[in-house]
């Protein structure tokens, strides 16, 4: 339903973020104050006649009001007055709540007709995504329902659209269009992860989850424009348990015990673990068969097997963090154990090999130290005795100390190194790569650093000469690339190892 401008004054009195009172807005605006508001937008290209635009951001300037203005904007919320602007403005005091409470009034907080499961955690997150919507797809597919929908950081589908995403957890305006679509579609489940960025910056201030669940945290995203220090990044994620009816907890990793006593703000906690027995679901007895992954989890009692078909151990973790997530809703073993059966993750250990057999390209996600340390012991556990070969990058602007850390780690097991770019945004990917370097120099590991990444990639495999484990980390089926001027468009990890794996192959037949 549209809701007046004197709805949107009172939902933001009502959560104390006017910096002016109700009764003085109203002597300003008049009989504005019964005017239909028809969108909200912080966006001035997507504006229509009668939005509420939202000024937020650092970067923003008095011409993105005036273009909103152009196109039919009728109010502007702001912390501050802009001058020259003939437009009625709202103030408050905080732009970021303001924006989240606002988006979900304007979509009638869609988020409450259905069942919404929203995952954090330092690594896992897209797995048990995937791992989720395959169970709840096969699920719904049983009973003749839609399949369900998903938010995550490789791919948006919400019943309406799918698309590849940009970011873990969109702005608050986006991601209630997205439930908006979801509700529209009639979607019974929906599976998103949940960035520390996104519950330090209020992205889901207004969102309710029906399930949490905590997976594990390490040391990531420490930099001063997204978290100061590692207690900051702690207690951002933490934050998920205060909107949630259900806490799903992972047991046996660092910093368990303070998860579980923030869980405590739930109605309900449920807890996982492939080494603490006491967990509500328990995962042992695991073995490699293939490329598939063969367990056993104790689940409230009842022993049961299960099959990933995806490898390496440690996603058993995320499996059992599914498993805990589909008993809470009553779905039938059965469908549990196909959906996970089925569930593929794009850009996650995924295996191209040269007709040869010489050369095995994996194209991994892995972007900080706990993923960089999990894919380099599932690949010696996957691969043994082969040359390892590691290619990737870091971000530019932000989590910094993901230089150190995948350096390190990357020197320590890896048996050469080819640094290039990875998202440079408005850094020089060379600098970055310098800085990374400096890393693995005390370890002795040879390296080379090649800005271009296409180019890394084909060098990586065309002086492969021997039994060779290459890992393309970092990027996974991503074909965008921030740089300075915004996003840029290119081939993925994925596109180039099938292209460059051809050209060795043709060489190959041409010998």
């Amino acid at each position: 339903m549209k809701h007046l401008l004197a709805d949107y004054l009172q939902m933001l009195a009502g959560h104390g973020l006017l910096s002016q009172t109700e009764e003085t807005l109203g002597e300003r605006l008049g009989e504005s104050l019964q005017r239909e508001i028809t969108l909200v937008s912080c966006d001035s290209r997507k504006v229509i006649p009668g939005t509420l635009f939202i000024c937020k951001g650092a970067g923003f300037r008095a011409d993105f009001l005036r273009m909103a203005k152009e196109r039919g904007a009728a109010f502007y919320l702001s912390e501050k007055p802009y001058e020259g602007v003939d437009l009625p403005w709202i103030g408050v005091s905080d732009i970021r709540a303001a924006m989240a409470h606002s988006a979900s009034f304007c979509y009638d907080r869609p988020w409450e007709a259905f069942r919404l499961v929203g995952i954090t955690g330092t690594k896992g997150k897209s797995t048990t995504a995937f791992f989720l919507k395959a169970i709840f797809d096969v699920y719904e597919k049983s009973r003749g329902g839609r399949p369900s929908g998903l938010i995550s950081t490789i791919l948006t589908e919400d019943g309406k659209e799918s698309r590849p995403s940009r970011m873990t957890t969109p702005e608050p305006i986006e991601l209630e269009e997205h439930f908006a679509n979801a509700r529209e579609a009639g979607l019974d489940y929906v599976t998103m992860e949940v960035s520390s960025q996104a519950l330090k910056y209020d992205r889901v201030l207004d969102v309710q989850f029906d399930v949490a669940a905590f997976l594990n945290i390490g040391y990531d995203h420490i930099s001063p424009i997204e978290h100061p220090t590692w207690e900051d990044y702690f207690a951002s994620k933490l934050r998920i348990f205060s909107q949630c009816r259900t806490a799903v907890v992972h047991l046996g990793v660092d910093h368990s015990e303070e998860m579980l006593e923030a869980a405590q703000k739930a109605r309900k906690v449920i807890t996982f673990s492939e080494t603490d027995e006491r967990a509500d679901v328990y995962g042992y007895g695991m073995k490699k068969q293939g490329r598939e992954t063969h367990f056993k989890a104790r689940v409230l009692g009842q022993e049961r097997e299960y099959i990933l078909g995806i490898p390496g151990f440690f996603n058993v973790s995320n499996a059992l963090a599914a498993i805990a997530v589909a008993e809470h809703y009553g779905i039938p073993y059965d469908c549990v154990k196909e959906g996970l059966k089925r569930a593929r993750v794009p850009g996650r250990m995924e295996e191209y090999t040269s007709a040869d057999g010489k050369i095995v390209t994996i194209i991994d996600y892995a972007h900080n130290r706990l993923s960089f340390e999990k894919l380099f012991a599932a690949a010696k556990e996957e691969f043994p005795g082969r040359r390892i070969v590691a290619l990737f990058g870091a971000s530019g602007g932000k989590a910094i100390n993901r230089r150190r850390d995948l350096g390190e780690v990357a020197a320590a097991n890896a048996d050469y190194i080819y640094l290039t770019e990875d998202d440079p945004g408005r850094e020089d990917p060379a600098r970055i790569a310098e800085e990374i370097a400096s890393y693995i120099k005390p370890f002795g590991t040879p390296y080379e650093i090649i800005p271009d990444r296409k180019e890394a990639i084909r060098t990586a495999i065309h002086m492969a000469k021997e039994p060779t484990l290459l890992l393309l980390a970092g990027k996974g089926h991503e074909v965008m690339v921030r740089r300075a001027n915004g996003y840029e468009k290119g081939p993925s990890d994925a596109d180039c190892a099938r292209k460059y794996l051809a050209d060795y192959d043709g060489g190959l037949a041409g010998d």
